[in-house]
């Protein structure tokens, strides 16, 4: 219950800021160009606080439902315009300034996504370096001989510093022909030239959370080594010392301390036999784990904790405040260029349509997000703010790249579209958005019953 609502009020919040930071696009920049605006809307349905402000009496409100927003101009297509008013409705301002007034919205989101990231690199951003872990024999990455441990350092051409750029860039070359070539770093620093070929599997390993499994590679991880041991605990009662490795519990492999978590959580109060490393020497033996309630369900537990420690597989990623601007930037038109390239290759089919996410699975993102820290939440904004951003900028009618399609014919035929061919673009428009959300709905709850 704890965590739906910490998803819920972090998806409301997210959804908030940044809308309203589209609408305040749109606002100041029609501030600019001339034009009146009538009301600023924090949220829909009936106000209920309004704040009336500045020589042209604007409305600024807060709205029942926290689940969007609107700035609404002076327009003299909605009914006759005051004589004092003539020229400042939206549709009497030249068309360039329309335009802008448009283009303002998307643009804001963007400018918001480098401000987040600006924010994340000046303060600093802890980076696990994209490595190999467990490699699963006869997979794709095995016929490709990627082994345990070796760093990933080039995606193709492109160098990548953390498991976000990797992941585009890994997704990009597999939906370009199938084939994604690596440049690895193995334990001893030789560099060499792996390349992965999945041809006509490429489609399928784009549909969520397959990739890893479909390429068969597990990201790296730290080992599951012992780095304190809990007071009168299973692991401490049986006589395993801090430093032990852990490798195996009742024969199931354990490579890293998440592998750890999950074996024994599943075996509260029983014996199991566990493998492990001490001093460069395996050894074996045989402990009954405790118990533990959490939320409710009944967990095994050893009574150990792991390492921080990560080696030269961690860093700082951190720059100075110029610096940052320029990192920044490039992460959001990265992520901008990949957004587009994926919608692109949706509408081809070279793309899962599973991709889709609707509120259900962003809440989810959300409240993860919050609960794991502020830099997360701030990297998650970011993130649907470019999406935000490059979802508006789309051709259609009901969206801001839809209105701006309409103005720019009417710049260059001199006159706007017919009454009739607007209202049967809106109409394809409200039915492209419902078929879009119908995706993204099916999609949550094939997710939440899967």
């Amino acid at each position: 219950m704890g965590d739906a609502l910490t998803s819920v009020l972090a998806f409301i919040v997210a959804i908030s800021i940044l809308v309203t930071i589209h609408e305040y696009g749109h606002y100041i920049v029609g501030r600019w160009s001339g034009m009146k605006v009538l009301r600023f809307s924090v949220g829909f349905g009936k106000p209920v606080w309004t704040w009336v402000r500045g020589k042209d009496r604007t409305e600024f409100c807060i709205s029942a439902i926290p689940l969007g927003g609107y700035v609404r101009f002076l327009d003299g297509r909605e009914g006759p315009v005051d004589p004092e008013d003539e020229g400042r409705a939206f549709d009497h301002r030249p068309v360039p300034a329309r335009i802008a007034v448009l283009l303002a919205g998307p643009l804001f989101n963007f400018l918001f996504a480098i401000f987040a990231y600006w924010v994340l690199f000046l303060n600093g951003i802890p980076t696990l370096q994209p490595a190999v872990g467990d490699v699963e024999p006869q997979s794709y990455a095995a016929r490709a001989g990627l082994e345990f441990g070796d760093k990933i350092v080039a995606v193709g051409e492109v160098d990548t510093a953390d498991w976000e750029s990797t992941l585009v860039n890994i997704f990009d070359q597999l939906v370009g022909d199938g084939r994604v070539p690596l440049t690895l770093e193995s334990a001893d620093g030789r560099q060499r030239r792996a390349l992965i070929i999945v041809g006509e599997d490429a489609s399928r390993l784009t549909e969520p959370n397959m990739l890893f499994d479909g390429l068969g590679f597990e990201p790296w991880q730290p080992p599951a080594v012992i780095a304190e041991l809990t007071e009168g605990g299973a692991a401490a009662g049986a006589g395993m010392a801090v430093g032990d490795r852990i490798v195996s519990i009742d024969g199931n492999s354990i490579s890293n301390y998440s592998d750890l978590i999950e074996v024994v959580a599943t075996r509260p109060d029983q014996a199991v036999s566990i493998g492990y490393f001490r001093d460069g020497r395996q050894f074996e033996m045989d402990i009954v784990l405790g118990r533990q309630e959490v939320e409710g369900e009944v967990r095994g537990l050893l009574g150990v904790r792991g390492s921080n420690d990560y080696g030269d597989y961690a860093h700082l990623r951190k720059f100075g405040p110029v610096e940052s601007v320029a990192q920044a930037t490039q992460r959001t038109w990265t992520s901008t260029v990949f957004t587009l390239r994926m919608l692109g290759r949706m509408v081809t089919g070279d793309v899962s349509m599973k991709n889709i996410s609707g509120p259900i699975n962003i809440a989810q993102y959300a409240g993860s997000s919050a609960r794991r820290g502020v830099n997360e939440y701030l990297a998650f904004l970011a993130l649907i703010s470019i999406s935000l951003g490059v979802l508006n900028l789309l051709p259609v009618p009901v969206l801001d790249g839809g209105q701006i399609v309409f103005q720019s014919i009417e710049l260059v035929k001199g006159s706007p579209l017919s009454e009739r061919s607007q209202i049967i673009g809106q109409q394809f428009g409200i039915f492209a958005l419902i078929l879009l959300m119908s995706f993204a709905f099916y999609n949550d709850i094939v997710r939440i019953v899967s």
